[in-house]
């Protein structure tokens, strides 16, 4: 009886794929703790109830939480009995001053802002209708520093996407990746 013998370049090529193909059964790559009976996915607009208002706020913010969830998902939009619901508020937007500095040949000692703090907060609601155990209610709130010396009106948009980007994140890993 022969033997086929493949030259070591090849065995390893053979031994790696054949270990790829057990582990991507054993292990999904996408991380997500949903159950597979979770197809759909409804998320309302956040609306922007902040005291500050900023015009644009509530639009990004809802516009970004949707496309984070269709995009990295294979849950499908649904506008009526979804398996998941998500919506909620945003309810603060502030920017305030976080370091005082004051003019060193300034007379009477004129203080001033160094650096301003943004910060957003997000209340959310969650329903999953196949597990409602993993439903809840919760606040999120992140925040950027920028300096004081840079144009309000430039670096708030930029400011914006920044902290939008971490909350989404964390609403994300919370429902999706559930770390």
């Amino acid at each position: 009886m022969d033997h086929i013998i493949l030259p070591r370049r090849q065995k390893v090529l053979f031994f790696s794929l054949l270990s790829l193909f057990f582990l991507q059964s054993c292990y999904s790559f996408t991380g997500s703790s949903l159950s597979p009976e979770t197809k759909t996915i409804q998320i309302k607009d956040f609306p922007n109830n902040a005291a500050l208002m900023n015009p644009n706020l509530a639009q990004q913010f809802s516009t970004d939480i949707q496309n984070r969830f269709l995009q990295r998902t294979t849950l499908k939009g649904a506008a009526e009995n979804p398996d998941i619901l998500i919506e909620g508020e945003i309810t603060d937007y502030s920017i305030t001053p976080t370091t005082i500095s004051t003019a060193v040949n300034a007379p009477g000692g004129n203080i001033q802002a160094a650096q301003n703090k943004l910060t957003i907060t997000v209340k959310v609601h969650y329903e999953n209708k196949i597990e409602p155990d993993k439903s809840f209610d919760r606040t999120y709130s992140d925040e950027a520093v920028f300096s004081s010396d840079l144009d309000i009106n430039a670096i708030e948009a930029s400011q914006v996407k920044v902290v939008n980007e971490r909350i989404i994140n964390k609403i994300f890993n919370d429902i999706v990746a559930n770390w």
